[in-house]
């Protein structure tokens, strides 16, 4: 097993070279002061934590797990707590987050950037974190000024946690099934009362209160989605200052779900007995105020993508070029040993370049959504706001389904590199592959995100988001670019008019039949996805060649690894859109023919 790296060459070039955050920084207020160099500092420590704090304890957490009590508390594996202790500790649960609220009031981008060396160093510790951003964005936007004072500075102080309490053992993504009740109280609290499944940080040991977001029906309200609200549940009762009590709230974990992956994160089933809830947000409105927790999930979800790639490949390119098997076709390359390492073979070549194009790519987009969120929440003038949160609208969906599967495709392909190697335990390949397979399910599967994307925000909207990224490639397109980028270039200018035309002929067929969405939107994703990817790589191209024309030379090869990595994915990636453009607009009628009783005659 190889020590995890922080990938900080790649970074520094993606945030200043790629999408010039420093320009970016300086236009922010109150970011001035957050130059390349104060950046490089943060992310340095940020790498060391990750190194060497949480990657130590990743497979020990996978091989040892939770453990539930017979009262009901949770421990998380050895070292998992004290490290949770170090992060705030040393201040990044705020890093982000409004001084106002005892935060450090950096951009939304570096926290993002950061997260991502946690998370790749060690998923299961990082989905423990992860979900205190959303629950301080959820309270900001939509709770009353007592909620405010009462929950922020704990939340981002990190002495509190949350958790979403979302699905129940009947339904799943469809959150206007719910039953979990809320009865009203004469003191304004509410009696909540129901059974949370896939609980993710339900219970556990981190810190002195956990807070759960629960979605509950208030007796009397609508059916369906429009009658639910949401509540704020503590783990313990609250004292009349706002402090924990000693008192237990009635709410409990039943059990922890014995899970494919992610061994060292609590997934519960928690249990609403008469617990005291408090309203959050309006009555009835429960989904709108989630959105906003459920957005931040996604983007982190997206980073959880980039991160299982960029772990299956530095583990799997280290094992390529010490693994000695074969001669190479065209001779020996290590004539003093009995084999050449494997990387001279060329379907492992294109394992690791399919990985590398995934990892950096990928990269690439979930920074420049970053860059997005500081301009969406920091924008100077309320048209780059719009703008930013437009480009987020359509590009979310896209990042948390694309980014995942081809972080689950990542990590298959490192398991393949190792051979039988990579399906044991020890070389901890096989770990991050059943890691992976989660985040192509919360947040909102592959197949919902991308009904978001094709539905409402290209479909209902009539194409205007997917307008503004078009104009913005086009741009780029048109600009004076070397000779050596023209191949790239037309290979973009195909893909991008190649998703508007499969956009006017979905919705054309859609008018007569609404089950055509549904039977492209996957499709349609995907092929969006590749085409993000495909704008961002020939931009890096041309970044790279301009750097290598201007310094005469290129020393580690990092620029011309950069271009090398660019033609891959021009050349044995991109196409991939042309299948799934057939198959997108091979008809619903392909699905939905086949009766019921036809999948199956036993």
């Amino acid at each position: 097993m190889y020590p995890y790296k922080a990938p900080l060459r790649d970074i520094e070039f993606i945030a200043f070279e790629l999408l010039d955050y420093e320009a970016h920084y300086a236009g922010l207020p109150d970011c001035s002061d957050l130059d390349r160099q104060l950046f490089q500092q943060i992310l340095n420590e940020g790498a060391k934590f990750a190194e060497e704090i949480l990657s130590p304890l990743n497979a020990r957490g996978d091989s040892l797990g939770c453990v539930r009590h017979a009262d009901g508390s949770v421990t998380t594996p050895p070292g998992f707590r004290e490290a949770y202790q170090q992060y705030i500790g040393n201040g990044w649960n705020g890093l982000n987050s409004d001084v106002s609220w005892g935060g450090q009031g950096l951009p939304e981008s570096l926290g993002t950037i950061v997260f991502e060396l946690f998370v790749t160093a060690n998923v299961s510790w990082a989905a423990g974190v992860k979900v205190s951003h959303g629950a301080v964005e959820t309270v900001k936007h939509h709770g009353t000024e007592e909620q405010r004072g009462l929950f922020l500075e704990k939340f981002v102080a990190g002495t509190w946690t949350s958790a979403m309490g979302l699905t129940e053992p009947h339904c799943g993504s469809d959150l206007g099934m719910v039953r979990t009740r809320a009865e009203p109280r004469d003191d304004g609290s509410y009696r909540i009362a129901g059974t949370k499944i896939f609980t993710s940080g339900g219970e556990h040991d981190y810190c002195e209160n956990i807070v759960h977001f629960v979605l509950a029906r208030i007796p009397g309200s609508p059916p369906g989605s429009k009658g639910v609200s949401l509540f704020l549940v503590p783990k313990f009762q609250l004292s009349t200052d706002g402090s924990v009590s000693t008192c237990r709230n009635h709410v409990d974990c039943g059990s922890l779900e014995t899970k494919m992956g992610m061994h060292g994160s609590p997934t519960c089933e928690m249990r609403f007995e008469a617990a005291t809830g408090y309203l959050l947000g309006e009555v009835n409105r429960g989904l709108h105020c989630m959105f906003t927790f459920m957005n931040a999930m996604r983007l982190g979800a997206a980073v959880q993508g980039v991160a299982h790639a960029e772990a299956g490949l530095q583990q799997s390119q280290r094992y390529a070029r010490e693994r000695l098997q074969m001669r190479s076709l065209k001779g020996p390359v290590n004539p003093a040993g009995e084999a050449d390492p494997i990387i001279v073979h060329p379907d492992v070549r294109r394992m690791l370049l399919t990985q590398k194009s995934f990892s950096e790519g990928g990269r690439m987009l979930i920074v420049m959504l970053a860059r997005y969120s500081d301009t969406a929440t920091r924008g100077t003038s309320s048209q780059e706001r719009r703008h930013a949160s437009d480009m987020l609208a359509l590009l979310t969906p896209i990042a948390k389904a694309f980014l995942t599967e081809i972080g689950l495709e990542s990590a298959s392909h490192a398991i393949q590199c190792f051979g039988g190697h990579g399906y044991i335990t020890e070389t901890g390949v096989e770990q991050n592959y059943r890691d992976a397979r989660a985040a192509t399910l919360y947040e909102g599967t592959t197949g919902i995100q991308a009904l978001d994307l094709l539905y409402r925000k290209v479909l209902a909207g009539d194409g205007r988001l997917l307008a503004l990224f078009v104009e913005e490639v086009s741009v780029f397109c048109h600009a004076d670019h070397a000779p050596q980028m023209r191949r790239m270039i037309e290979g973009l200018e195909r893909a991008i008019s190649g998703w508007q035309e499969m956009s006017e002929l979905i919705a054309a067929k859609a008018a007569q039949d609404p089950d055509e969405i549904g039977a492209a939107a996957v499709d349609y994703l995907m092929y969006g996805g590749y085409t993000v990817l495909a704008y961002l790589w020939a931009r890096a191209a041309v970044i790279a060649q301009q750097k290598r024309t201007e310094a005469g030379a290129d020393p580690d090869g990092f620029y011309r690894a950069k271009l090398d990595t660019a033609a891959f994915y021009f050349a044995r990636i991109l196409p991939r859109t042309t299948m799934h453009k057939a198959a997108s607009l091979a008809g619903a009628e392909t699905l939905m023919s086949i009766s019921e009783t036809g999948f199956s005659y036993l």
